[in-house]
């Protein structure tokens, strides 16, 4: 809902005159951000590639979950199964994806825009802050499902914990893939 009525109000004031006092007219304030494009399209590579790598995980805890029964037969063994980090991937490429947004609101203070620059740089600077806010809290639920893959927690617990996860991560890179386009096609 935040995002949606940060979308509204993006497109509302976009359109929206702001009066000056000082002439007694209105004037069109929203300016032109020159958004570093090319790292803001490599933060959407790395937040899609880590929302396969949870899926991944994902993936692997269901299994996990679904054989359980049949592993704790006495005698029975489904042989060696590759065990890849997929959880450890993902927290690595969200961390990534954290540090590229700071890289990438520094490229903009370096280009002159700021949070206070005019409308149009708030609302870029406000979407993208709202969703890494967002992210982080989708980081610390990452590393809670890492933590209870590595503490050997019960198999059904750790698959509850890696599913909702999921479905968390994957709305967080759908979320930005919406801001991205937001952002370039909305201008």
């Amino acid at each position: 809902m935040i995002f949606i009525s940060l979308t509204s109000a993006y497109i509302f004031r976009r359109g929206l005159p702001t009066f000056q006092g000082e002439t007694n007219t209105y004037v069109r304030d929203w300016g032109v951000i020159d958004l570093p494009w090319v790292l803001l399209g490599i933060n959407t590579a790395i937040l899609v590639i880590s929302s396969i790598t949870m899926e991944l995980a994902r993936r692997k805890a269901t299994r996990q979950a679904a054989l359980a029964p049949v592993t704790s037969i006495p005698g029975i063994s489904l042989g060696d199964e590759g065990n890849f980090p997929w959880l450890g991937v993902t927290v690595v490429l969200g961390c990534a994806f954290l540090v590229g947004q700071w890289l990438a609101w520094g490229e903009l203070h370096a280009r002159g825009f700021f949070v206070d620059t005019n409308p149009s740089s708030s609302f870029a600077f406000l979407l993208t802050i709202t969703h890494a806010v967002h992210l982080a809290g989708g980081m610390i639920a990452l590393m809670w499902a890492a933590g209870s893959s590595l503490l050997h927690k019960p198999v059904e617990s750790r698959r509850i914990a890696v599913d909702i996860t999921a479905w968390y991560w994957h709305f967080m890179a759908v979320l930005w893939i919406y801001i991205f386009l937001l952002l370039g096609l909305a201008r």
